[in-house]
């Protein structure tokens, strides 16, 4: 019989992925090794390392999507070998990429007069790059030299690719502070920032930090009075990678999107909200003209010619396939549900929370389903060491303080993604009066309720 590497002959129990040698030998770590192995025991060695990551189930500290429905995953899959910048290979791929684009154009109140015009992105930080560049080369145009310097202008409750946006592209960041008690950002703090070399304000619809919401519609008040007084036309560019695909349907009646004249570009993380796996953002303008021409390259190289405006280049397709069939599975409907329930499980967890005396809010999850909470008055809470024994039972509870000036303030903050359901919230409530009891040095709550069953038995 064929004797096979590792010993024992073909089709035996020797064979099977567990007894062969590759789980015994040390695993390549810095340089490729020199034979191969088989592909079950590379599968394995690799899935059961990744055993010691977090459970995605129980990660209260992602936006990110960490489920999505069989139909799904088998579209993901069938998905994955399309290149999506190949357009001329993948036509009614790039013919899906438009009507999303589209729909989420509408989706942000779009004018009618036109078509929604913007491009899917790796996730948000390509997306607000790609906004920021189009107004840095607008102002350019506008002034007609490059003798000054431009600016930005933002709170300190933005996401990290600002500030990189800023270092890499040259442009001065003018960064609005928070305070132990504000933190947002408002036309009173943003008049004193700006000036003709502005290219665009940024306005946060639903912060990482607090789940709080900029004055949108009070900035763009601000700016279309400068533009009338001053002549600076300066715009707005939304941020709306959390909160893009929760305020259409939870709260339509507020005013942040294309409905404001000075928006003039929002992105959406579609991997958060948008219920589709990560890496998919989007960024969607106003409308043709806030898009500089120069900044579009035609591409001839992988067939017909193309127009390409991104940062990256080659892509899987899948995310923005995901997200069409989002569209089509759930409707408006479907999302308006979706987010309902969201919502109203933030508003369970933010209950039982505070329930306990020892945690107040710092936000009311009023925005999105993000539940944010401080020790309560003067208590003495450790939330870094709470988070830490919140690890033990395998939740991912995120401890931090607030940027500068507010770095006083530490908070933990759980996101309520679409997986955690109202007995989730209640099992997570439940730890957490398990770790503030271990913190205390009592017993838990639990551990009380046995030992007083255990004495009426007696």
């Amino acid at each position: 019989m064929r004797k096979v590497r590792g010993g024992g002959e073909a089709g035996t129990l020797t064979n099977t992925t567990y007894s062969s040698r590759y789980f015994t030998d040390e695993v390549p770590e810095h340089a490729i090794p020199a034979g191969s192995m088989p592909a079950r025991a590379a599968y394995q060695l690799i899935h059961d390392e990744l055993n010691l990551d977090g459970n995605p189930a129980l990660n209260l500290a992602s936006f990110v999507t960490t489920w999505m429905e069989p139909e799904a995953q088998q579209l993901a899959t069938e998905t994955l070998n399309r290149n999506f910048v190949d357009q001329d290979e993948y036509p009614q791929t790039e013919e899906i990429h438009h009507r999303v684009v589209s729909m989420m154009g509408r989706l942000f109140n779009a004018p009618t007069d036109g078509e929604p015009v913007g491009t899917a992105t790796i996730g948000s930080s390509e997306a607000i790059m790609l906004g920021l560049l189009a107004h840095r080369w607008s102002w350019r145009k506008r002034r007609g030299d490059d003798s000054a310097k431009p600016n930005v202008v933002f709170g300190a409750d933005v996401h990290t690719c600002w500030e990189k946006f800023a270092r890499y592209f040259d442009v001065e960041q003018r960064v609005i502070p928070l305070t132990p008690d504000r933190h947002i950002v408002g036309p009173e703090e943003i008049k004193d920032h700006i000036d003709e070399n502005t290219i665009a304000v940024g306005a946060i619809l639903g912060t990482t930090f607090t789940g709080q919401v900029d004055e949108i519609a009070a900035i763009d008040e601000l700016l279309r009075q400068v533009k009338q007084e001053k002549g600076w036309d300066i715009p707005i560019h939304v941020d709306g990678a959390s909160g893009g695909f929760i305020a259409p349907f939870s709260y339509p009646e507020l005013e942040w999107d294309f409905r404001l004249e000075q928006v003039r570009s929002i992105n959406v993380s579609n991997h958060k909200f948008g219920l589709v796996y990560p890496g998919m953002g989007t960024v969607v303008f106003r409308d043709f003209d806030v898009v500089p021409e120069e900044l579009v390259f035609k591409i001839n190289y992988l067939g017909g010619e193309m127009a390409n405006y991104s940062l990256n280049f080659s892509r899987a397709s899948n995310a923005v396939l995901l997200q069409y069939y989002n569209f089509l599975r759930l409707g408006r409907e479907g999302y308006e549900r979706i987010v309902g329930n969201l919502m109203a499980n933030a508003g369970e967890l933010e209950r039982t929370l505070t329930a306990s005396g020892r945690f107040e809010l710092l936000n009311d999850a009023r925005y999105l389903p993000v539940v944010v909470v401080r020790p309560a008055g003067k208590e003495g809470l450790d939330v870094f060491e709470l988070s830490e024994r919140l690890r033990e039972r395998g939740w991912i509870v995120p401890a931090y303080t607030l940027p500068p000036n507010a770095e006083s303030v530490a908070v933990l903050r759980m996101v309520v993604k679409e997986n955690f359901s109202r007995d989730m919230a209640e099992m997570l409530s439940e730890d957490v009066e398990r770790a503030l009891a271990k913190m205390d040095g009592k017993p838990s709550p639990q551990a009380q309720a046995a030992g007083a069953k255990q004495r009426r038995i007696c």
